[in-house]
């Protein structure tokens, strides 16, 4: 049996519910790191492009790159500013396409996605300079939110497993700390993203090189 990658349906370039409750969080994250500095950020599972367009119009030099060629395409017309390239996170050429090392990666719920995760971390650690920072989001799952779910009966909801793709590993702050720390990675810091402490939607972790 082969498997064949299914591509997401993108309309637009528009920001979608998710972008609304991490945007502004990573954001946050990168200006905290980085301050007012023009370093060079490699959105890899860019989508739509709103993400690196967004950070891009805030003066950072940014690419971004994903599988989906028709995410590629609404990407580069809608965010004609950012230079965005079709490519996989398994691809040994995903550093030729980008060209030279970055300083930061950022990598937001894709993961989950993934049949082999350890990639992203590993192909992220090659292509960030010394002391680079790797920021990656998933979907939270921690106690108490498991405990809600299951107080309600959500999973079935939760998971949807009535469409193709969609989310195949599920990360807490342990697994995904040990798999960037696997690849190279140190320091993992943690931040929550969407409604409130023990319930969030994502959690968000960076960790540097």
């Amino acid at each position: 049996m082969t498997i064949v990658d299914t591509e997401y349906a993108w309309n637009d370039g528009l920001p979608t519910c998710a972008h609304e409750y991490l945007l502004p969080a990573v954001q946050d994250i990168v200006q905290t790191l980085y301050k007012s500095e023009c370093v060079k950020i490699l959105d890899i599972g860019c989508g739509n492009g709103h993400v690196a367009s967004t950070m891009a119009k805030s003066g950072y030099s940014v690419i971004g790159v994903d599988a989906s060629r028709s995410g590629i395409e609404i990407a580069r017309s809608a965010h004609p500013n950012v230079q965005f390239k079709v490519c996989s996170v398994y691809d040994d050429e995903l550093i030729d396409a980008v060209g030279d090392q970055v300083e930061c990666v950022i990598s937001l719920e894709v993961v989950e996605h993934l049949f082999y995760p350890r990639k992203l971390f590993e192909q992220s650690y090659r292509l960030l300079k010394s002391n680079g920072y790797l920021i990656i989001s998933t979907p939270f799952h921690g106690y108490l939110k498991n405990l809600a779910l299951s107080l309600v009966n959500g999973w079935d909801s939760h998971f949807s497993v009535g469409w193709d793709g969609g989310h195949i590993k599920f990360f807490s702050k342990s697994t995904l700390a040990q798999m960037a720390r696997d690849a190279g990675f140190k320091s993992p810091r943690f931040r929550g993203a969407g409604r409130f402490p023990g319930l969030w939607k994502s959690l968000i972790m960076v960790v540097q090189k």
